[in-house]
């Protein structure tokens, strides 16, 4: 068995069968229009004609003398036939006081009762208007016939008498087709322009609307419409679309969510929204980004701008966006991880090239040198030691510090604790956080630092660690060439490290740094020193662990 689909309607064909119902409507009314003009005008035109024709009737004496006489269809009929004759209307009839017809154009009428269009032509008033006569209609004029005033002798006085008849004058109403006709002689020329003008109309209209939609049918747009809600609804990520003009055309809810945008942000422009700064200068850029890092309200977003294009025309932009704040934080884990690493390999490098001169020394047989070389290595150790225990009494941020001296050493740089340094032991959360803020800072000045250093001018940082009762202020300096003005800021916002600021974007410790910051009630800021270099200072407030408390 064979089954047969039936074949649903283009678009283009339900838009010109739409355009086609909306022509025939308005020739339909132009039409109706036309008639009731024309209706209008016969009744002003003809009701006129055939009141002054029944009026002139009215007041023959002849007419009037003839009613009154014993056979007036006979005395009447001249009369009656030269007036049609020479009017041109369709019918003449008189009646007689009590509405008898006596005469008539058409002798079938003799005889019967006149049709009377208002009650008051039966007293003596005259009335014109729609009367059916002999199945016809007819614009009509009743109008009454009055004899003259006379005394006894029956003598004329000019005055007058007595209602003793009706005259009725009517004309033939025109049918549709002839009021048609006789609305415009150019009426069918119109109508008919007017209907080739609609249906090539509808057929351009059509035309444009399926380019518009690229040839898509209703049904397929709707299959669009539902497949993208689904899919935007749908994706993990967040996505946001803009006009050439910066206006939000899309976005879902992972995307308003992680901009914190309000529930009815389509329509709105970015300055409208209060996105400024960075987040704008990704989303309004001219060109494409990718793996742009951007913070925004305490997340660490990474955004993909691509321009969309069409005939050479821009359409504006769509942007998706990765939450990586909890992936920074996992960074930030590993990165400890990494930071142990670093330190044994560096410890194990420079194990290795103090073991290699105690060996070449014994080689030689420079025992006593060797003695005094191991003893030097030892003081330096110790008094390293000393002196960040003696400072640093937070066991987690101490171990960091020493690690991290391990680590600028093997890169040629000298790692210094600051004299003002007082650090009490911090809650283990707390000291998770210190930690990530203070190896990121020490990590970016010993790569600044490494770049610049010479024989003559040794490359150098110092770390500082303030604490107080609530707050604890980090300032980690170094002698490298410094950060310029216009990437004071830009260097926490786009997650550059202080490398970056020479190399291009790299990782996210900086922006984190901010992020962890600013979640502890305080905020990071970098500045150059007068002698060179640059200092980053870290603010955040904290708690101290009760006395004695491990």
């Amino acid at each position: 068995m064979t089954l047969r689909f039936r074949r649903r309607p283009t678009l283009a064909g339900q838009l010109l069968v739409l355009q086609l119902a909306i022509v025939v409507v308005v020739l339909v009314a132009v039409a109706a229009v036309s008639l009731a003009q024309s209706a209008a005008t016969f009744n002003r035109v003809e009701g006129r004609r055939v009141t002054a024709l029944a009026e002139q009737l009215s007041g023959n004496q002849t007419l009037r003398f003839g009613i009154r006489r014993p056979a007036p269809a006979e005395v009447l009929a001249p009369l009656l036939q030269t007036t049609l004759t020479q009017s041109g209307v369709t019918s003449i009839t008189v009646a007689d006081a009590g509405g008898r017809v006596i005469a008539a154009t058409s002798p079938t009428a003799i005889g019967t009762k006149l049709t009377l269009g208002d009650r008051r032509v039966a007293t003596g008033r005259g009335w014109s208007g729609q009367l059916a006569v002999d199945s016809r209609d007819e614009l009509v004029a009743q109008v009454p016939v009055l004899s003259q005033g006379t005394d006894e002798n029956n003598r004329l006085d000019g005055t007058l008498g007595d209602h003793i008849g009706t005259v009725m004058v009517g004309e033939l109403s025109p049918s549709i087709w002839q009021r048609l006709r006789g609305a415009s002689s150019y009426l069918a020329i119109y109508l008919g322009i007017a209907c080739v003008l609609g249906l090539l109309g509808s057929w351009l209209l059509a035309r444009r609307i399926k380019r518009q939609t690229l040839g898509l049918e209703p049904r397929e747009i709707a299959g669009l419409a539902e497949h993208r809600e689904a899919m935007l609804y749908g994706l993990a990520e967040g996505v946001v679309a803009l006009d050439p003009h910066l206006r939000v055309t899309l976005v879902n809810d992972v995307g308003r969510r992680l901009l914190d945008l309000p529930e009815h942000a389509v329509g709105r422009s970015l300055k409208e929204l209060g996105i400024e700064g960075r987040l704008r200068e990704v989303l309004a850029g001219e060109e494409d980004t990718r793996d742009a890092v951007v913070l925004r309200r305490g997340r660490v977003l990474v955004m993909n701008r691509m321009k969309v294009t069409k005939d050479g025309h821009s359409l504006g932009s769509v942007t998706t966006l990765r939450d990586r704040t909890e992936l920074a934080q996992l960074e930030r884990e590993l990165g400890s991880f990494r930071s142990s690493a670093e330190l044994l390999r560096a410890q194990t490098h420079e194990f290795a090239n103090q073991l290699h001169t105690i060996s070449g020394l014994i080689q030689i047989g420079e025992y006593d040198e060797v003695v005094t070389y191991i003893g030097a290595l030892n003081r330096y150790r110790e008094s390293l030691d000393l002196t960040v225990t003696r400072r640093v009494h937070d066991t987690t941020i101490a171990a960091l510090v020493m690690a991290k001296s391990s680590v600028a050493a093997e890169r040629r740089v000298e790692l210094r604790v600051s004299e003002r340094t007082t650090l009490l032991r911090l809650d283990p959360e707390l000291a998770a956080d210190v930690a990530t803020v203070v190896g990121n800072l020490v990590d970016n000045a010993i790569d600044a630092a490494a770049q610049s250093g010479t024989p003559l001018s040794p490359a150098w940082i110092e770390v500082e660690l303030r604490q107080d009762a609530t707050s604890l202020e980090i300032v980690v300096r170094d002698s490298g060439p410094g950060v310029t003005p216009e990437l004071a800021q830009e260097v926490f916002a786009h997650g550059f490290t202080t490398k970056a600021a020479a190399e291009g974007e790299r990782g996210i410790g900086l922006a984190m740094t901010r992020l962890i910051c600013r979640r502890r009630g305080g905020e990071v800021a970098v500045t150059n020193a007068e002698s060179g270099g640059a200092a980053f200072i870290a603010r955040m407030s904290v708690e101290r662990l009760p006395e004695g408390a491990r």
